[in-house]
This record gives structure tokens, sequence and C-alpha cells, in this order.
């Protein structure tokens, strides 16, 4: 059986009629100790016959740990808006894309096809505590006979130096209710917690650190005067004399889970309606002993009813919190997402009704306005990357940035249609300009436009055309509640585990010493303005470990 194989770099993305000899080989590279590294394996064949199969075989000299995936393509209807777009993008065309990774064991059976290329993506995560040297990965096929058809090999020289922990804060929205209305899971039943687990911990092994925390059902991507189904991890009763009572069971349990996770962070869902404040969140409490909701969009923001509900619940809120091992203090708190110039004084008059008992606390809300931001209405705005520029030249401390459908033109993202390295040079971006946190709305958002009904998102990757493909989701839901992870995804690893090498080459050497290296021969870099070749990123990437081996040797 003519099977063709190689090893190829990990930002390649394979389409099934690309052709296999035009994609780069990959024999050697090096790591840093703490460092998760990608490689892919492409391999396609001649053979026309109707039983295509063959075994792969992996091992590691050495014993670096490693993980391998298929790399499955997906229906991409929306690769990007018609007329919002530039030339980076790989197509522009619907049609099958590489995207979802599928776990497989080792000596699992592999379907080479005729003239398709097709590629595994093999994920080492090389041991904090690792030796230096070469450690060599060989993959190989064999025949069903079992013999050995085809093989090749990586070598990773790991280098004598760890990565710093990572300190970017970074979240992507996790949407509880999907994972429940997917499954068909009852909301916080015992299914549904332990599958909620699962996607933590994988979201936590992909660079999150940062966690949208549902204290009632998240105002987000809700259609006016819709609903989506019930996620409130705080119980409310509102008693006889119309005060209020809460039960923080379901949110303590939610804290240890994230603690077992290894979850950093916790983002308190939005106190108010997206786009402008203007109403509550859909809030659900006990009333004569009936649940019913209490709270939503025929609430006014500033209703005196709601104020002092809102007020109630803060202090019994941070109090519980307190009482966590000080879990107060991993808190950052929303007033609205993505508020406009003309709901300035809606915004700030909702978050003057609570502002006094947040002191302290870090308020942050996606704000691409400077205008707005010039008025003191919020001190941590998260402006998108195609609108950083005016906040870089104020010197806010602690500034964030985000992306989402909006930004398509020029800047980093994470569409499906984008290379692989596009999606990665936002970490780049994001230390040189000492960027404190990402955030980006869609960790597995499987809802359509404004939560209106469900899709299946091996189908539509697009939110039913509402966001071009790779927008509202990273991951799969995969069998028995196990996400599947995404190119897109891994692409932003990736991008994280830059961050966090030029944050040790910093520290070894200088910022402006690395600077000079990530800016040697180009135009210097903006959020706007990068090296589109797929050979920039891996040459900055050698680059920084030569700086960071000659300091440790100096």
């Amino acid at each position: 059986m003519p099977v063709f194989l190689k090893a190829i770099p990990g930002y390649e993305k394979c389409f099934m009629d690309q052709c296999f000899d035009e994609k780069p080989i990959l024999t050697a590279d090096t790591v840093l100790r703490g460092e998760e590294y990608h490689f892919e394996v492409a391999y396609t064949t001649t053979e026309t016959g109707h039983d295509p199969k063959c075994q792969l075989i992996l091992d590691s000299d050495g014993g670096l740990p490693f993980t391998i995936q298929t790399v499955e393509q997906v229906p991409v209807r929306v690769p990007c808006y018609h007329n919002r777009n530039d030339d980076h993008y790989l197509r522009k065309e619907p049609g099958l894309y590489p995207d979802l990774l599928v776990p497989i064991e080792n000596g699992a059976r592999i379907f080479a096809v005729h003239k398709e290329l097709r590629a595994l993506f093999v994920t080492v995560k090389v041991p904090e505590n690792a030796a230096p040297g070469e450690y060599k990965i060989n993959i190989r096929f064999k025949t069903n006979e079992g013999a050995v058809h085809v093989e090749t090999s990586v070598t990773l020289r790991v280098i004598a130096a760890t990565l710093p922990e990572q300190d970017l804060k970074v979240t992507k929205w996790f949407h509880s209710d999907c994972i429940a209305s997917y499954y068909e899971l009852e909301i916080f039943s015992e299914k549904h917690w332990s599958y909620i687990e699962n996607y933590i911990r994988t979201a936590v092994e992909n660079g999150c650190n940062m966690i949208l925390t549902p204290i009632f059902t998240p105002p987000l991507d809700t259609a006016v005067g819709g609903e989506r189904p019930t996620v409130q991890l705080v119980d409310v009763e509102k008693t006889e004399c119309g005060c209020w009572k809460f039960g923080f069971d379901r949110l303590e349990r939610w804290v240890e889970m994230c603690n077992r996770c290894g979850m950093k962070f916790f983002e308190v869902s939005h106190l108010f309606t997206q786009w402008g404040a203007g109403h509550a969140p859909k809030i659900m409490a006990k009333v004569n002993g009936k649940l019913e909701k209490v709270f939503g969009w025929e609430t006014d923001s500033l209703s005196p009813e709601y104020t002092a509900f809102l007020r109630a619940f803060l202090k019994a809120f941070l109090n519980k919190m307190k009482s966590l091992a000080g879990a107060d203090k991993r808190c950052i708190f929303h007033i609205s997402d993505e508020p406009a110039l003309d709901h300035l004084e809606a915004y700030k008059a909702a978050k003057a009704s609570i502002a006094d008992l947040l002191e302290g606390y870090t308020i942050i809300d996606a704000l691409s306005n400077f205008e707005f931001y010039k008025t003191g209405a919020l001190t941590t705005p998260i402006p998108a990357n195609d609108h950083i520029t005016p906040f870089l030249e104020a010197n806010i401390d602690g500034l964030w940035t985000y992306y989402c459908c909006g930004q398509t033109t020029d800047v980093s993202n994470q569409f499906i249609a984008m290379s692989m390295n596009r999606t990665r040079m936002i970490g780049t971006q994001m230390w040189k300009y000492n960027i404190a946190g990402f955030l980006q709305w869609g960790y597995n958002f499987w809802f359509s436009q404004g939560s209106v009904e469900e899709i299946n998102p091996y189908y539509i990757t697009d939110g039913q055309y509402f966001v071009p493909a790779g927008d509202a989701y990273v991951v799969y839901p995969g069998p028995k509640g196990q996400p599947y992870t995404s190119l897109h995804l891994k692409a932003f690893v990736d991008a994280v585990m830059d961050n966090r090498m030029l944050k040790l080459a910093e520290a070894l050497c200088g910022k402006e010493a690395v600077l000079a290296a990530v800016e040697e021969g180009i135009e210097p870099i903006t959020f706007a303005k990068y090296p589109h070749c797929d050979c920039y990123l891996p040459g900055v990437r050698a680059k920084i470990h030569a700086m960071i081996e000659a300091a440790l040797n100096a």
C-alpha cells in the first residue's frame, strides 16, 4: 500500500484537496520545560483500493509524554463576512475545513484515502523537570499485515529553562446551559456537574485561568425579551416581609470544583443586561414557596426593588466568597457588556447603584469607545484589538483586549478560515504591549444568535449564519461529556506559550533586547500590522530560544 507520510509544523492546516509535497517537512525543534508543543503528521496514499486502512504506531525515545488526535474536516458555510475581510484568509469560500481534533490511541487504525491529504495532530507536554537533551518521537504506519510500511520522526531538544507560570488572565466565556442543552441533561444534575467539570478542566489545560461564573443566568447573547436556560448558582428567596435570603450551596460547589481543576479567577456574570445596562438579568426566586422569575427584561436596571435586591445580594455574596479561603480576592466583576457611547448615562447610573460595595475589586467590561473611557465610567476597559490604539496611547495600567466576530480585518482572530499563525500572533502582541488579560466570548456557545435555538456544532459552525466559523466556540461536544478541542483553540495555546516564552526571555535579557529580536528586519509590530508569512513566528521562537540559552550559559 503506497502511503506517504511526513512530520510537518503544527501551524499547518491540511485541506483534503491540497498537495502532500507542498507541505514543509519538520525534522527537529527546540522546546522549553513546561511547554506544550505541537506538530502534525501529514499523510496520503495513491492506493485506489476499497480498504485503505493502516495502523498507527508512535513512540518517544526518553519518554516525553504526548497525545495524538486526528484532524477532522468540518463544514464551513461562513468562512468570513463577504463585505469585511482581507487578503490573509486561507480561503473565503464555503467548504470542508480542518479544525476538529478527535483523540485516538496509539495503535489505532487510520484511514489513508486516495489523493486526500489528511493529518494527525501531536501534542507534546514537556515536563517541568525534563532533563535537558534530545528526545526523538517516532511515527510509524504499519500495513494491515503488521509490517512497518512508512515512518518518520521529530527530534526535540529540551532547553534547560522552564517557562514561568502564566500571568496573563484569559477567559473564554463558559456556557453551562449549552452543555445541558446539547447533552439533554437536567441543569445541575449530577451528570451535568460532572460534564461541567470535564469542560472546565479542558479549559484550564488550554490556557484559560478565569471562568465565567453564573451567579445568575448570564444576560449575554439573549434576544431582547427572550430567555436562556436557567443556570443560576445562587438560591434566592423572598421572605414574607419582603427581604431577600440567599443560599450558596451550588456556588460553594462551583468554587471547590474550579479549585480542583486549577482555575485561578472567578469572572462574576454581568449584573445588568448587555449593550446598555438597561435591565436586570433573569433571576429566579422562591416567593410564597413557589419558584418564579422576579427580575428580567421587564425590570428597569435602576428600579428601587432591583437595586435593593442587588445590594443585598452583593453583600451576602462577598461575605460567602471571603469565607471560602478569601476567594473574593479572585473575583472580577462586570456591569454590562459592550456599552456604546449613547449608553453612557445608563451605564454610569447602574454602576453607581452598587459601586461602593465593589470598592477595591476589579470591574472590567468590553468597551471599545475611547470617548466613553475618558469619562471615567470604567477604569479597566477591554477594547477590541482593532480599537485598542488610543487605549495603548493612554498608558492604561492593567489593560485587557478581546476579539469577537467584528474583528475581521488586519487583526488576529480565531476564525477557522484564518491561519494558525494569525491566531497565534496575539500572544506576541500582548507581550509587547503589556496586556494583562484577554477575553473571548465563545468557549462553547452552541446556540444561534440571541440564543433563540440550539444548534449542532458539528454541522453548524457559524451559529446559524451568525458569525464566521470558529468565533462561537473552541471546543466540540464529545461523547460522555468529554470535550473535543480544535485547531483554532490550539493556535491560541501557542499564543499563550509564546507570551510566557517572551516573558522568560525578558526576565533574562531585558525587554529592549527581546523586542529588538522580535522586530528584527520588520516594521514595528502593532495589533494591525505584523508579518503574515508562516516562517515569521517559528523564526522568532528560534531566536528567543537561542537568547535564553545564551543568557543561561553566560
